[in-house]
C-alpha cells in the first residue's frame, strides 16, 4: 500500500505515450462546413498495447523488487555468521538473564520498560530455552541453549529496518536514487549491522523507531484525504508504534515527542483555516488524542500488564514493588505466616511507601559526622538489620511478655527499637548529612537509657482492608511517623548517602508537614509474634495502576541513579561530542587472541556524511531565509513543503534523541546515539536530493553518476570494515589497517 501511493513520488517518470493521448479533429472548412478526418487507423494503432521491455517492467515494479533485493541483502549482513562467538557478549549478560526471568516468571527489576525483554524472552521460549542458564559477561553458553535461533530472533527486527527506511524515504518524496542511498546507509552502517547480531534492545528500539517515522510520514501525505479508511489505519499504527518504541526503552518518547511537534502544528494550521467547520476541527482534535495519546498509552500499559502477569512468581527484584504486590507473589517470604495486627513486643520489616522505597535499616557503623551515632538507612535487601521492635513509650508500662496484648494504631506513641543492636530509632535537631535542612535519624541509647527523643507517633492514612484505623495492619496499614518532640516526620527519599554508608538510601526527619509525601508513608511488611496468630496475606490485591505508575517511578529513580562513578574508570562509555564524528567506538568483548572479537563502529561515510548534512542544512535555511528577506521569491510552496517536512522534521528528530543526552548526568555509550543516527541519515538523503535535482532536471545520467560515486563509497567503506560486523577471529593486529584513529581501539 506504501509503495502504490508513493510511486510518482520517487521521480519516475510517466508514461509519455499516455500523457501525448489526446483526440485530434480537423476544424479546417471544406464546402463552408466543418469535416472530420478519419482516425480508425490511427485508433487502431493506438489500441494496440506496446510490449514492454524487461526495463519497463523493472521500472514499474521497482516500489517491490528493490526494497526486496535490499531486504534480502540486509537479512544476509545481519545473520552471516551469527553464532561464531559462542560466549555471552556486552549487555547480553543483562537482558539474557531479563529473558531467563520471564521463562522462570520471576519478578526482576531494570530501568528500561519491558516489551523488549519479554522479547527476548519469547525468543528463549522459542528456541527451546529453560530460562537456567545465568548469562554472565564472557562465559561460553551451554550447549543445550540455542543462543544462535535467539541473535536470528533479534536480528530479524534489524533487518526490517533496511525496508522500512526505503518506504519512508518514498513517503518523504525523496527521488529514486536518494530512496535507494538512505536504504543503502541503514544497510550498509557497521554499527546498525553489528549491534543487531546480538541478544539487545537495541534492535528493537531502532525497529519500532523505524514504523514510528514510516507510519509518520504516510499518515502527513493523506492530509487531504481525512477521515478515510486510509488515513484512520495510519493515524492509529502511528499510535501503536508509539507505544511499542516507549515500551522498549523510554528513548521511545523522543520520537513520540517528534510526532507531538509535527500534530501541535498541525491542528495549529487546520485552527486557523477560517473556511474548516468547528465540527471537523474538533473531529479532527479528537481523533489524534485517540490516535496519538490514548493509543499509545494503552500499548505502553499494555506491556507492564503482561509483564505483572507473566512474572509471577518472586525473584530479585521484589523489594522495588509495594510489600502488598510482593505479598501475592508465589514463594515470597513477604507477609508469610505473618500475624494480621500489630502489637507491643512484634518484630517487624518497615518499609517505605515511596516509589522504589527501601526497608528501614541500622547497622553497628556510626555517622562520620554530626552526632556520630548509628546509622539508620534504608535498604532494599532483606537483612537481619532490618528488624524492629514495636514497644511502648518511656511515660507507659515496661513491656513485659506474659502481659495483656496491646495493640497501636492511630495516634499512639510507641518506640522503635533495633532487633540486631538493641538502639531506639532516634531523631535530634542535628543537621542530617547530606540533605541539611531536616534533622538526622539515628539509632541510639538502649530499652532502658534514652529520652523523649525516642518517642513516634503514629498517624494512619489509610488502610486497604479496613476503615479502623485503631490497629496497625501487616501489608494494609499505610502510616506516618511524627517525632513527638520534635514535630518532624520520617522520610527516606531518592537521595543516597556516600560510600560511608554503603550508598544506602538517606533517612532523615523533614520539618514540612506534607501528608502526601509518600516518601513519608510507611508499611508494616514481614511481622512476627508468637503470641498471636498467622493471617492470610495474599487476601488483598494490590491495584494494577498503583503498582504500574510505583514501578515507573521506581525506573526512573534507578535510571537517574546511573552516574559516572568518579571512583571508577569505565572504559567502554564515551561522551556525547564524540559520537556525531564517529571519535570513538567500543569494544563488545575480551580482547584476547582465542576470542572473536566484535568492535562497535559506525560506517565512516554514513557518520560523517549525515552530521556535515545537519550543518549544510542550517546553511541552507539561512540561505534561502536571507534570499527571502531581500525579496527573491525562488521556492514554489511545493518546495517549501518537502523542506519543510522532508528536511526540517528529520533535523528535530535528531535534537530530540541528541540533546538530552547533552543534558544527562548518567553514563553514556555509543549506542545511545544510533536512533539520532537514522535522523541524521534522511537529513543527508534530503540534502543531497535538493542539490541534485538541477542535474537530475538536466541529465539523468549525471545524476546517477554522482549517486553511483556517493553508493560505491558507503558499500565500499562497509566492506572494508565488515570484519567489526561478521567477527574477528585470531589475532587483533591483522586489523591494523582500520585503525585508523587512536581512540578506535581495534588493536593496541
Amino acid at each position: 500500500m506504501v509503495g502504490v501511493h508513493g510511486a510518482q513520488a520517487t521521480g519516475a517518470a510517466q508514461d509519455a505515450h499516455n500523457l501525448r493521448r489526446r483526440t485530434v479533429l480537423d476544424q479546417g472548412r471544406s464546402n463552408g462546413s466543418i469535416t472530420q478526418v478519419p482516425q480508425e487507423e490511427d485508433l487502431k494503432k493506438s489500441s494496440r498495447k506496446p510490449k514492454a521491455s524487461i526495463l519497463q517492467t523493472l521500472d514499474e515494479w521497482e516500489f517491490l523488487i528493490a526494497p526486496l533485493l535490499f531486504t534480502i541483502i540486509s537479512f544476509f549482513t545481519r545473520m552471516y555468521k551469527i553464532g561464531l562467538s559462542n560466549i555471552v557478549t556486552w549487555d547480553e549478560a543483562h537482558f539474557g538473564k531479563f529473558g531467563s526471568h520471564y521463562l522462570k516468571r520471576e519478578f526482576y527489576f531494570d530501568v528500561h520498560p519491558p516489551l523488549g525483554k519479554m522479547l527476548v524472552g519469547l525468543s528463549g521460549y522459542m528456541a527451546g530455552y529453560n530460562g537456567s542458564f545465568e548469562f554472565k559477561s564472557g562465559e561460553t553458553y551451554p550447549e543445550e541453549l540455542n543462543y544462535t535461533f535467539m541473535r536470528l530472533f533479534n536480528s530479524t527486527f534489524g533487518a526490517l529496518c533496511v525496508p522500512l527506511a526505503y518506504y519512508t524515504a518514498r513517503e518523504l518524496n525523496f527521488r529514486r536514487s536518494t530512496v535507494w542511498l538512505v536504504t543503502l546507509m541503514v544497510l550498509c552502517e557497521n554499527s546498525y549491522a553489528t549491534i543487531s547480531r546480538f541478544i539487545l534492545l537495541d534492535s528493537m528500539l531502532l525497529f519500532f523507531t523505524f514504523t514510528t517515522v514510516l507510519c509518520w510520514a504516510r499518515f502527513h501525505r493523506l492530509q487531504k484525504r481525512s477521515f478515510s479508511l486510509e488515513w484512520f489505519l495510519w493515524l492509529f499504527l502511528t499510535g501503536i508504534s508509539i507505544g511499542c518504541v516507549t515500551s522498549v526503552k523510554w528513548v521511545g518518547l523522543f520520537c513520540t515527542a517528534l510526532v507531538g511537534l509535527y500534530t501541535a502544528e498541525d491542528l495549529w494550521n487546520k485552527f486557523g483555516d477560517l473556511d474548516m467547520p468547528k465540527t471537523t476541527l474538533a473531529s479532527h482534535l479528537a481523533t489524534r488524542v485517540a490516535g496519538l495519546i490514548l493509543i499509545p498509552c494503552l500499548v505502553y500499559m499494555f506491556s507492564f500488564w503482561v509483564h505483572f502477569l507473566v512474572l509471577e512468581n518472586s525473584g530479585p527484584g521484589d523489594a522495588q514493588m509495594s510489600s502488598l504486590f510482593q505479598a501475592n507473589l508465589r514463594g515470597t517470604e513477604v507477609g508469610k505466616d505473618s500475624p494480621l495486627e500489630v502489637a507491643h513486643g512484634s518484630r517487624a520489616t518497615i518499609k517505605n511507601m515511596g516509589y522504589g522505597g527501601g526497608l528501614l535499616h541500622s547497622h553497628v557503623q556510626t555517622y562520620p559526622e554530626g552526632s556520630q551515632q548509628q546509622q539508620v538507612t534504608c535498604y532494599h535487601h532483606k537483612d537481619a538489620n532490618n528488624d524492629w521492635f514495636f514497644y511502648p513509650n518511656r511515660n507507659e508500662p515496661l513491656y513485659e511478655a506474659d502481659a495483656p496484648l496491646v495493640f497501636p494504631g492511630d495516634k499512639s506513641v510507641i518506640r522503635l527499637i533495633h532487633s540486631q543492636t538493641g538502639r531506639n530509632l532516634h531523631s535530634h535537631t542535628v543537621s542530617a548529612p547530606v540533605t541539611k535542612g531536616d534533622y538526622e535519624v539515628s539509632s541510639y541509647g538502649n530499652t532502658t537509657v534514652g529520652d523523649e527523643k525516642d518517642h513516634w507517633t503514629i498517624e494512619v492514612v489509610s488502610d486497604a482492608a479496613s476503615r479502623d484505623r485503631s490497629r496497625i495492619r501487616t501489608l494494609t496499614t499505610a502510616f506516618r511517623l511524627r517525632h513527638t518532640a520534635l514535630g518532624c516526620y520520617l522520610r527516606a527519599g531518592t537521595v543516597n548517602l556516600p560510600q560511608w554508608g554503603f550508598k544506602q538510601i538517606e533517612v532523615t526527619c523533614v520539618k514540612q508537614n506534607n501528608p502526601r509525601d509518600v516518601y513519608t508513608h510507611w508499611n508494616v511488611e514481614a511481622h512476627w509474634n508468637e503470641r498471636l496468630p498467622a493471617g492470610d496475606p495474599g487476601s488483598y490485591k494490590s491495584p494494577f495502576f498503583r503498582d504500574f505508575i510505583h514501578l515507573n517511578v521506581a525506573m526512573m529513580t534507578s535510571n537517574n541513579a546511573l552516574v559516572p562513578d568518579p571512583d571508577k574508570q569505565d572504559d567502554l562509555a564515551s561522551q556525547f561530542w564524540q559520537w556525531p564524528i564517529l571519535h570513538v567506538g567500543l569494544r563488545m568483548c575480551g580482547w584476547d587472541d582465542h576470542i572473536v572479537k566484535y568492535f562497535l563502529l559506525g560506517n565512516p561515510a554514513v557518520y560523517w556524511g549525515s552530521t556535515l548534512s545537519l550543518f549544510a542544512f542550517g546553511g541552507l535555511v539561512a540561505w534561502y531565509l536571507i534570499r527571502w528577506q531581500r525579496g527573491y521569491e525562488e521556492l514554489k510552496p511545493a518546495d517549501i513543503d518537502l523542506i519543510h517536512y522532508s528536511g526540517l522534521y528529520p533535523v528535530v528528530g535528531w535534537f530530540l534523541h541528541y540533546l538530552p543526552f547533552v543534558a544527562m548526568a548518567r553514563v553514556t555509550y555509543v549506542h545511545h546515539y544510533y536512533p539520532a543516527l537514522y535522523f541524521a541519515i534522511l537529513t543527508s538523503g534530503f540534502m543531497l536530493d535538493w542539490v541534485t535535482r538541477p542535474l537530475a532536471r538536466k541529465d539523468r545520467r549525471i545524476e546517477w553518476a554522482v549517486y553511483g560515486v556517493v553508493y560505491t563509497i558507503v558499500v565500499g567503506l562497509f566492506v572494508l570494515f565488515r570484519a567489526i560486523v561478521f567477527g574477528m577471529e585470531g589475532k587483533h593486529q591483522q586489523w591494523s589497517h582500520l585503525k585508523w584513529f587512536d581512540k578506535w581501539r581495534i588493536t593496541d
